[in-house]
């Protein structure tokens, strides 16, 4: 009954199209089961079709509600005309070398993300965007070039793991998800939170919160605020530097959220049994990779549990840093370990089709606010 989509279908859907002018047509792909239940028992159907309807959506992955056949026809006719289904269709799908893929969404209002597949990293991963653009312009980052366009809706950021779940073929079998695409997480607080209670819903892909993992340059509220939520992901801090001067410079939010700031909300972060915080470290040749750096950088995590995932730079047109020698790169890991701080280095997938850490981008926005306004109003 419940027998996935083809890959075919993602990637010959209609043109998406706005919902007309005014209409206030609910959206089956924004609504929490709860949310469903209610929706459903205002237009007089039972709330229990709730999670067949989910089921149709996250499992099956129909876009069209008349295809939900275990439904009568009558609430397949309420659900088409009295709600919408808004889902991202595929435009590209870049294929990398190293079996990465890169997908191109386009939304309902015409606008663009890219979310990425990364196979055997050992699990499956889906790497999400929360935004289109990014605010806070980290010099070594093409998406923060692109400054902030808008926020992600609940559904949007959901709607992502649908279509990739359903194109790589794994809508019934476990993967990862990062919240490292396009975009700061935090700064989008409410909808990305929104969109993982509903992966986390049973009747839907049932994503545990050990699955997800979240990434942020440091939003100091929002990170106290995420410590206090019920379904938790796990949590990666976006470090790049050991002093303010350097990171300022880098992640322009260490303006008003510097180290001494970040590390602290970092140290009353709860964590379970057998967690640790990850702390990302781009590493850029000649600027943040000397062994001072990393020495500095196992004092400041003194005391924490942690772990530090380094990463050489993603080289890019646009970007003014170098990538560091694997000489370097190494030296500065053996510190790390050394020291007893456990460490390792990323290796860099997707670079061919531009799909690795730091090269997402969607060329062409003509709506883009600049960072410097978007920092400005909502940091």
């Amino acid at each position: 009954m419940y027998e996935p989509l083809s890959y075919n279908h993602w990637t010959h859907m209609a043109e998406p199209t706005q919902d007309p002018a005014g209409s206030t047509r609910p959206d089956l792909a924004e609504l929490e089961p709860g949310e469903l239940e209610t929706a459903l028992a205002a237009h007089g159907a039972p709330r229990f079709h709730a999670g067949q309807i989910y089921r149709w959506v996250y499992r099956v992955g129909v876009t069209d509600a008349t295809l939900m056949t275990d439904l009568s026809k009558g609430l397949r006719a309420t659900l088409a005309s009295a709600f919408q289904l808004s889902t991202p269709r595929i435009v590209q799908d870049d294929l990398s070398s190293d079996g990465t893929r890169k997908l191109l969404l386009e939304l309902a209002d015409r606008s663009r993300v890219e979310a990425v597949y990364i196979p055997d990293t050992p699990a499956q991963t889906f790497c999400i965007s929360t935004q289109v653009g990014c605010a806070m312009a980290c010099g070594f980052c093409l998406t923060g070039k692109m400054g902030l366009v808008r926020h992600l809706t609940a559904g949007e950021i959901a709607g992502q793991v649908r279509v990739l779940a359903h194109a790589t073929g794994l809508a019934d079998k476990s993967f990862n998800i990062v919240l490292m695409g396009m975009g700061e997480p935090l700064h989008n607080y409410d909808n990305t939170m929104k969109a993982l209670r509903m992966l986390h819903a049973a009747s839907g892909f049932a994503m545990s919160p050990r699955r997800v993992t979240l990434s942020t340059v440091g939003i100091v509220p929002a990170m106290d605020r995420l410590a206090r939520e019920p379904l938790m992901p796990n949590l990666a801090v976006s470090l790049h530097a050991t002093t303010d001067e350097q990171r300022t410079a880098l992640v322009p939010p260490n303006r008003k959220y510097p180290l001494a700031d970040v590390l602290a909300a970092c140290r009353r972060f709860p964590l379970k049994q057998r967690s640790r915080i990850t702390f990302e470290y781009v590493l850029l040749d000649q600027v943040n990779d000397t062994p001072e750096d990393a020495r500095r950088l196992v004092r400041l995590l003194s005391g924490m549990k942690a772990k530090v995932n380094l990463i050489p730079l993603n080289a890019a047109p646009g970007i003014a840093f170098d990538r560091p020698s694997d000489e370097r790169v190494d030296a500065f890991a053996r510190i790390l370990a050394e020291r007893d701080v456990s460490v390792s280095v990323r290796k860099s997938r997707g670079r061919d089709i531009r799909a690795a850490c730091g090269q997402l981008i969607v060329e062409g926005s003509t709506t883009r606010r600049s960072a410097a306004q978007a920092l400005a109003v909502h940091l």
